[in-house]
């Protein structure tokens, strides 16, 4: 098996961040360049929607989506990170991750590859707009998960709050989420976060 992706994707952090958290030693990453307007040929021979990340397996079809990704690589390490016991919050809270790192690389992508000029503003603070409510969600009915027992779904929002410092720091997340902000100072600590973060 082989993880095709940049390190600066959130989708493809999060997947490394599982990596590492569940001890996997024999998935080797392979950074590629993946663009909305091109990218690596060989990227797009292991997922024809040329997006990352990618887990190519011998004798099994290319696996994609980061979500399909981690499921399988928990499976693949013995379990744990989709806890039973609360498998629809995890997955849930995972799904609310996902869709901040959609907006903010969405975001990023009007910015780097369209001319200024030509920016869509109102489509950008549409874009933040739904982040912004769900940092809300995250710091009105979310803190009490995100400060349990480890899992996919803390795993997924420390890496969108990355991204956001990355790409959007700007915008000023922590705002008005300072539990959330406290969380995530703490979280942005692990082993696995640091040696992950996007230099």
């Amino acid at each position: 098996m082989e993880l095709l992706g940049s390190p600066a994707s959130p989708f493809v952090r999060k997947t490394l961040v599982l990596i590492a958290e569940a001890g996997i030693t024999d998935v080797p990453f392979v950074d590629i360049k993946a663009s909305p307007l091109g990218g690596d040929p060989a990227l797009h021979a292991a997922n024809p929607l040329g997006k990352i990340p990618a887990l190519t397996r011998e004798g099994g079809p290319t696996l994609y989506d980061s979500r399909v990704i981690t499921r399988f690589l928990d499976q693949h390490a013995g379990g744990g990170f989709y806890p039973e016991t609360r498998l629809w919050e995890t997955l849930t809270l995972e799904a609310t991750a996902d869709g901040i790192m959609d907006c903010a690389v969405n975001m990023t992508y009007e910015k780097r590859h369209r001319p200024e000029e030509i920016w869509f503003h109102p489509w950008l603070d549409g874009q933040w707009a739904k982040i912004a409510r769900a940092l809300d969600a995250l710091e009105r009915q979310w803190m009490s998960h995100l400060n349990g027992p480890l899992d996919m779904g803390q795993i997924a929002v420390g890496c969108a709050l990355g991204y956001l410092d990355l790409r959007h720091d700007e915008r000023g997340w922590r705002d008005g989420h300072e539990a959330l902000a406290a969380w995530y100072a703490a979280f942005a600590e692990r082993p696995s976060m640091v040696t992950t973060a996007p230099a």
